[in-house]
């Protein structure tokens, strides 16, 4: 039974993405990426008449993919109970990965190769292949900065948009009841206005559908005026992000603001598989970077803790800090 957790252990520590301190797990990263990217080539290369009689090369390139994406499925399904150590059950932790945003993602994958891919909507869902390469490149610092700031100004971003999307509905409608009457087969209905506005508010101006009596033409210089400062709301949020989060980092460098200790995450840790949240709520340690090999991260609060990762922690409560790693 021990050998038996040990090997399923050494397996989740291979399958875990971003674990460059472990060569069998870095090797797993690249085959990964290599196996995402031949599949999206494979992919396009099938909607290429020319390529017609290399098909029965790219289908057995694709299932070899689709192939590695099911055994990666079924063992991140195996494994499921050391990422969620909280869960009671196997089944259970099973059940909390398989409707995970990863375990979703990968799920589609994979649902193309199935008998059932002959339907529409399952061969749709190959697309959904390309969202991996999202779900490997969380392991790089930069799109952790990009996610964080994202995610921290979601309710900013939520507004803009919802202004953009206001300006379209207005200057849509009002394009349509200039224009419809002097050209109904270009605006036949509001929804030829929503096209109108949406290629001219986001400046793409596609040049299909424009308008062409005066007070139409006046109200297209207006809208696309307009559109430039709607776009460029959201863009100006975003940056202040970047501005704000960088500046954190500059200020969480200082050792001067900040008891700092590095601690290294040895194989008896009671921190693996636990988030950067729970440690900061449990043990009173705010996890400011973590190096895996050679990357650094910045930690999200569900961000897991894994063997041979070292941190730059921020200790909250000295005292409770102190009695957790003394022992006293």
């Amino acid at each position: 039974m021990e050998q038996k957790s040990a090997k399923k252990k050494r397996i989740f520590d291979i399958i875990q993405i971003g674990n460059t301190s472990d060569t069998p797990s870095r090797v797993f990263d690249d085959v990964l990426i290599v196996m995402i990217l031949v599949n999206i080539v494979m992919m396009f290369l099938q909607t290429f008449e020319r390529f017609a009689p290399y098909m029965g090369i790219i289908n057995v390139l694709e299932g070899i993919t689709g192939l590695f994406f099911c055994v990666e499925y079924l063992l991140r399904l195996w494994t499921a109970d050391l990422l969620y150590p909280e869960e009671k059950s196997m089944g259970a932790a099973a059940w909390r990965f398989a409707k995970s945003f990863d375990g979703v993602v990968l799920l589609l994958t994979i649902l193309p190769f199935l008998p059932l891919a002959g339907f529409v909507v399952f061969r749709m869902l190959r697309v959904v292949r390309i969202l991996r390469l999202f779900r490997v490149n969380q392991a790089f610092d930069s799109f952790n900065v990009i996610t964080s700031v994202i995610y921290d100004k979601r309710n900013q971003i939520a507004s803009s948009c919802f202004i953009i999307f206001i300006l379209m509905m207005a200057s849509s409608l009002c394009m349509y009841s200039v224009e419809h009457e002097v050209q109904p087969e270009a605006f036949k209905n509001a929804f030829s206005g929503i096209w109108w506005s949406m290629s001219t508010i986001l400046t793409v101006g596609y040049g299909d559908i424009s308008p062409i009596t005066p007070l139409g033409q006046v109200m297209g210089i207006i809208i696309a005026f307009l559109g430039v400062g709607a776009v460029a709301i959201p863009t100006g949020i975003i940056s202040a992000g970047f501005v704000e989060r960088y500046t954190e980092m500059q200020a969480s460098s200082d050792p001067r603001d900040l008891n700092i200790q590095t601690v290294y995450i040895d194989f008896d840790s009671k921190w693996i598989g636990m988030t950067a949240k729970e440690i900061e709520e449990e043990f009173g340690v705010l996890i400011l970077v973590v190096r895996r090999g050679m990357s650094k991260i910045l930690p999200k609060e569900d961000f897991r803790i894994a063997r041979g990762d070292a941190l730059a922690v921020h200790i909250v409560d000295f005292t409770e800090w102190t009695e957790e790693t003394t022992g006293e």
